[in-house]
């Protein structure tokens, strides 16, 4: 495997220990005589850095591996960032659950395998969601979870329908829908009663929430079907979109949603004793 001589990193404000962690990975790093720049936005948590700081953008063109610290939202973001750029990712845990963040901060030897080229690397695919209104494109987002259709009121049911590859799968009336990756089917999608979906799998979950039909159970299908979502004349309801939630982007009643796999894969770097069902037992406490 590639040996790593040049590192980005990366870390979200208001997470308990990511300033901590950084600057013991930065001296870390510094020991080692690896190169390492700091994303822009980062850089703004360490204000006495004297690392080289680089847009976001193009972390790609000064590091061949980006080091994501914090939990699993941080690598969230990053895995956004490192897939448009074929960049490789691997996290540090500082959060609650850390799914996809397989180092904690006492094991930075464990940095150092990865760098020596002692690891094991998978891909995982994104959605990449489009909101239109007629023929024009109001707003694209890519997301490694999940993209979720929900009402701005709690109180209110969104109506709404689903059409695979241009074929009508079910006409819904719910509180929304989720549609998760198999890396975003142990997230909202698991918590909402979906099943767990093998990361190496081709495939796509659909899960309705809390729809007023006890018919309503989620849905697998192929992970190259088309899925839009169009809004019914009779919902009441301003639905909006989050991509991993991100932000809310509200739909008007005449948007619809067109969701798709994303062209670009996350390389994701696994120590070589990674084992997805260790991860299920451990940190979901599957079977305990």
């Amino acid at each position: 495997m590639q040996k790593f001589n040049k590192v980005a990193l990366i870390g979200r404000r208001h997470t308990d220990g990511v300033v901590e962690t950084l600057t013991t990975l930065i001296n870390h790093l510094k020991d080692k005589n690896i190169k390492t720049v700091l994303e822009e936005e980062t850089a703004k948590i360490l204000p006495n850095t004297k690392l080289t700081q680089i847009n976001r953008d193009e972390l790609s063109l000064n590091a061949e591996l980006l080091i994501a610290v914090g939990g699993d939202g941080s690598m969230l973001a990053a895995a956004r960032i490192a897939a448009n750029q074929k960049l490789p990712v691997v996290g540090i845990n500082r959060g609650k659950l850390g799914f996809l963040t397989d180092i904690t901060p006492n094991e930075l030897e464990k940095i150092d395998q990865i760098l020596n080229g002692d690891y094991c690397e998978e891909e995982r695919f994104l959605l990449h969601a489009k909101i239109s209104e007629q023929t024009s494109t109001m707003y694209e987002e890519v997301a490694l979870n999940d993209i979720v259709l929900l009402p701005s009121e709690m109180n209110r049911m969104i109506e709404f329908s689903v059409y695979i590859d241009n074929q009508l799968m079910c006409d819904y009336r719910a509180d929304g829908l989720i549609v998760a990756t198999p890396t975003g089917s142990t997230a909202h999608a698991l918590s909402g009663g979906g099943p767990i979906l093998h990361p190496g799998l081709d495939a796509i979950v659909l899960l309705p929430m809390f729809s007023h039909n006890l018919s309503s159970r989620p849905i697998v299908i192929h992970g190259n079907n088309n899925i839009e979502i169009k809004m019914s004349e009779d919902c009441h309801a301003t639905p909006n979109i989050s991509c991993d939630g991100h932000r809310l982007i509200p739909i008007t009643d005449c948007g619809k949603i067109n969701i798709k796999k994303y062209t670009k894969k996350l390389r994701l770097i696994h120590l070589t004793d990674y084992n997805y069902y260790d991860t299920l037992r451990q940190k979901l406490h599957w079977g305990n």
